[in-house]
C-alpha cells in the first residue's frame, strides 16, 4: 500500500528475504477510521466518521510500489453523532442509502514521494459512482505490535473529494462540496 522511502527501504531490503513478495496484511477495525469534514454555511464544521470496517492491504516492503490496498464499507456503517443528520444523509437528498449500498477504495498505483510518505492513485466508489483519487499518504510505524508480538503497520492519509462527483451534492455551495478526508489505519499480518 504505502512504500518507504530511501533509508526505511534500505533498511526493509536488509531485513527481507531475497525475491520477498507482498505479503498481506488485514486492517484492524478497531484501530481503523476515516474521519470527514465539511464547511457548515461558514458557521460550523460538521464531521462524520466511519470506524470498524475491514479491509487488506498487499505491503511489499522490498518493492514498496507493488504494494496495494482495498477497503469496502455499508454506507449505513456512518456515524455522525446525530441521528436526524444522519437519516437525512441516508435520504434521497443524499445517498438514498440502502443496507447492499457500499463505499469502497481500491488503490490503482503508488508513488514514492519521500522516507515516509507515498501519493497512493486509487478508484473511490462512492453513491454508485467511480472516481479517482489520490490520498496523500504517511508510514506512520511498521515492525512488531509491542503486544501481539507480530508484525504490524500504521498508515495515515488525507484527500478532498467533491460531493458533487458523486451526485451528492445537495445545498452547495451553503454546505461545502469539497470534502475533507482523514483516514488512519492500522494493519496485521494476516496468518
Amino acid at each position: 500500500m504505502i512504500r518507504f522511502a530511501p533509508l526505511a527501504l534500505a533498511a526493509a531490503l536488509v531485513s527481507a528475504p531475497a525475491f520477498a513478495e507482498a505479503e498481506k496484511y488485514v486492517l484492524d477495525p478497531s484501530h481503523s477510521q476515516i474521519v470527514f469534514s465539511y464547511n457548515h454555511l461558514g458557521f460550523s464544521t460538521g464531521y462524520g466518521m466511519f470506524s470498524g470496517f475491514e479491509g487488506e492491504i498487499q505491503f511489499d516492503q522490498a518493492n514498496p510500489a507493488a504494494s496495494s490496498v482495498k477497503v469496502s464499507f455499508p454506507v449505513t456503517t456512518m456515524l455522525t453523532g446525530w441521528q436526524a443528520r444522519f437519516d437525512h444523509l441516508m435520504s434521497p437528498d443524499f445517498f438514498g442509502a440502502t443496507e447492499d449500498k457500499t463505499v469502497s477504495f481500491t488503490s490503482t498505483g503508488i508513488e514514492v514521494t519521500g522516507e515516509k510518505t507515498a501519493k497512493i492513485t486509487g478508484d473511490l466508489t462512492l453513491n454508485g459512482v467511480t472516481k479517482p483519487v489520490v490520498l496523500e499518504a504517511v508510514l506512520n510505524q511498521a515492525g512488531e505490535h509491542p503486544m501481539e508480538k507480530k508484525p504490524w503497520a500504521g498508515f495515515s492519509a488525507t484527500t478532498t473529494v467533491l460531493r458533487s462527483d458523486y451526485n451528492l451534492g445537495m445545498f452547495a455551495p451553503y454546505v461545502s462540496d469539497e470534502v475533507q478526508i482523514q483516514i488512519s489505519v492500522e494493519a496485521m499480518k494476516a496468518e
